[in-house]
Formats: structure tokens, sequence, C-alpha cells
């Protein structure tokens, strides 16, 4: 029995020896916020908002002019403006409680897009 000992503790040591690689255990962060990658400055209507809105928001059936799903039309300038400064459209692109979580049936946007939203109305969403 004495002779099988130091082959057990060799046996734990050696299957606690496993090589893990260091950028799976610890993965980079992500950029969720703005900084790196995420440009949040000189955000407008024109050449920020209405391409996310186009393509999350103003779709047919959805927030158009022609369905106003829930009231909100996002398809024009003063449109978005309105909505935006509501204060209801920022609580649901983040799924706040109480807020019905937007685009419905999609994916929450991502972060970086959510901020230039949010930089959009901190700005006096300009056109």
């Amino acid at each position: 029995m004495r002779k099988h000992i130091p082959v057990i503790i060799l046996a734990l040591i050696l299957t606690g020896c496993y090589y893990d690689k260091e950028d799976q255990l610890y993965p980079a962060p992500t950029t969720t916020t703005p900084g790196a990658g995420c440009d949040t400055m000189n955000v407008t209507y024109t050449n920020t908002i209405k391409p996310i809105m186009d393509a999350s928001c103003a779709m047919a059936g959805c927030h158009d002019a022609a369905t106003k799903s829930n009231g909100w039309d996002v398809s024009t300038y003063s449109a978005a403006k309105t909505t935006a400064t509501s204060g209801r459209l920022m609580g649901s692109l983040r799924h706040e409680t109480k807020f019905y979580p937007m685009p419905k049936d999609l994916p929450k946007l991502d972060d970086c897009t959510i901020s230039k939203i949010q930089a959009w109305i901190n700005a006096g969403t300009p056109q």
C-alpha cells in the first residue's frame, strides 16, 4: 500500500497541471460603453441616427410614418426628435423596467449604438 501512495500523489499533481490559455480564462472585455471604437462625438440625425432608425425602428409595420406603432414615428427628423425627447425612447432601447423593449422581437441594440442615440439627445437632437 505504501508503494502506491507516491504514485497516487504524483497522479493528483499531474492532473492539476492542466494548462489553460489565459485568453480563454480571462477574455478581453468588449467595448460596451463609449470609448475605443465608439465615436459619440458630433452625432447628428442625418449622418448617424437616421441610418440606425431606418435599420432598426422605422421599417414597415413598426415605427414608420404609416404604422406609427404605439404612436411612435421615427422615420423623419421631426418625428424622431419628438419621440427621442419624450423620454420613452431610451428606456425602451435600454430594455429598462416598465418600458417596452425595442426593437421588438429583435436583439437589443449594441451599447455603442444606444450611446450614440443618447449622445444625440444630450446634444439637443441636432439635424
